[in-house]
């Protein structure tokens, strides 16, 4: 673990950087992590959701695209249609594989967008305090003045229905609530001993936040990001039963929930098939991040 050296005197060393910043601290993270069935258990359900996802053109059974008048609402178990066919006699199996690819992508695409603005944004906010935070931080205040829902319906609705607009109106609904996390994990590291002890050194405000501050902050920030994964699904899902996010004919869990919610009163297991393939989904990731952030408890 390496140490400061304070400008002028050679041998004095100051406080070395936290636990954070040594390889130790992860592998005991990982330790702790791998310790808990529950959290390992959901990140095996994600990694097959992820795997399924990437090769579900190959492993999907039929085409997702591919009607049949004659196949229209077929229970579950019919041969052929192991999990059932849609309103549209289209193979439910093969449409929640390769709908799983478009739903992972529009539920973590925003999260990950928000977190690099957001993460940005609250650590400049953090670390520049005065006049430079209050601006950031009262603006951030002005979304959380609406729902998340309706903030992101507002949104969707005022640029279109697609997913280029469902990207970017749920990032926008994420930014805030990333920017508030990063603000208060890095008003809290700068004024830690290190970061002090850097700035007796001389070094500038931008080598101290990537140095020192950066490493310190991003942990904890991230597993909040991943908690907002699971939201993220909810939302994105949502805005396409509403018909404001993906357009037919594409296999998304939520638009597959909108124009199966007619068959609901004659094949209601395969009407709720995307429903708990996003719970399932959805479940998990928050699980995931509850574990993550367990682990990364030194308390813990």
């Amino acid at each position: 673990m390496h140490s400061l050296t304070l400008a002028g005197k050679p041998g004095a060393a100051v406080k070395p950087l936290p636990e954070h910043r040594s390889r130790g601290y992860w592998a005991s993270v990982l330790q702790r992590f791998l310790h808990d069935p529950v959290a390992v258990g959901a990140a095996c359900v994600v990694l097959a959701l992820v795997l399924m996802a990437v090769f579900s053109p190959w492993l999907a059974p039929a085409d997702p695209y591919a009607a049949s008048i004659l196949k229209r609402l077929k229970a579950i178990g019919t041969e052929g249609l192991p999990l059932g066919s849609d309103e549209l006699g289209r193979d439910m199996l093969s449409r929640l594989m390769v709908g799983a690819r478009l739903s992972l992508f529009i539920g973590i695409t925003p999260v990950l967008l928000a977190f690099a603005i957001g993460t940005g944004i609250g650590i400049l906010a953090g670390y520049a305090g005065g006049p430079v935070n209050t601006v950031i931080m009262r603006t951030v205040d002005v979304f959380y003045a609406f729902p998340s829902v309706l903030l992101a319906i507002a949104l969707s609705g005022a640029l279109g229905a697609g997913i280029v607009n469902s990207l970017v109106s749920l990032t926008i609904v994420f930014i805030p609530q990333i920017v508030r996390v990063a603000e208060s994990v890095t008003a809290q590291a700068r004024n830690r001993d290190y970061v002090e002890a850097a700035r007796a050194t001389g070094a500038s405000a931008f080598h101290i936040v990537r140095v020192h501050v950066l490493g310190n902050v991003l942990g904890p920030i991230f597993v909040y990001a991943t908690s907002l994964i699971a939201v993220s699904m909810i939302l994105a899902s949502g805005l396409s039963f509403l018909g404001l996010g993906v357009k037919p004919p594409e296999p998304e869990w939520g638009l597959m929930l909108n124009t199966l919610r007619t068959a609901i009163y004659t094949q209601p297991w395969v009407a709720a098939l995307p429903g708990l393939m996003i719970f399932l989904t959805s479940i998990s990731f928050n699980l995931l991040s509850d574990g993550l952030r367990t682990a990364m408890d030194n308390k813990g």
